[in-house]
């Protein structure tokens, strides 16, 4: 077995007038992400994760802001496709664990669907899918209720040829 890892990142600024998704679940608030997809920084965070693990480029090259056809897309179609591109190279997904970094909403009632959505998303079991949510203290953009960032680590394997 080779093993790889890859970490991913994302920010977004909130804005009023659009729905907030994070790790694939619509969580009511006044605010949502700003992006040219849904903005779900978690989802976008795991694909960078995913991508750089299975050594393939970055999200914003893989599906650029400046094609039409991805404006207000789905961040779970973006993570399907990029969970494809995984197992068609003949990786497994061991484990993710993510960290959101968000003052408000609280996501503490929101972290188990959501463990539940990116885990089917990967197509994992629930236990190997870890989501923590932390604030900025006020630091920041974050910590100025501006903007939410995440942070995700992943760890693929597959069989060697022989």
């Amino acid at each position: 077995m080779a093993f790889r890892i890859g970490i991913g990142y994302d920010i977004h600024r909130l804005t009023e007038g659009r729905k907030l998704f994070i790790g694939g679940v619509e969580i009511y608030h006044h605010k949502g992400l700003l992006g040219h997809s849904d903005g779900d920084v978690l989802l976008h965070a795991i694909c960078d994760a995913l991508l750089g693990a299975s050594g393939e480029v970055d999200i914003g090259e893989l599906f650029p802001d400046s094609d039409p056809k991805f404006k207000g897309i789905s961040s779970r179609e973006l993570l399907e496709s990029v969970v494809k591109m995984v197992i068609d190279k003949n990786f497994t997904i061991n484990n993710l664990d993510a960290v959101v970094i968000v003052e408000e909403p609280k996501l503490t009632s929101f972290k188990e669907k959501m463990r539940q959505e990116i885990a089917r998303l990967l197509q994992v079991d629930q236990g190997q899918v870890s989501i923590k949510a932390k604030t900025n203290e006020g630091i920041g953009k974050v910590g100025q209720k501006e903007a939410i960032a995440a942070y995700a680590v992943v760890s693929l394997a597959t069989k060697e040829n022989k």
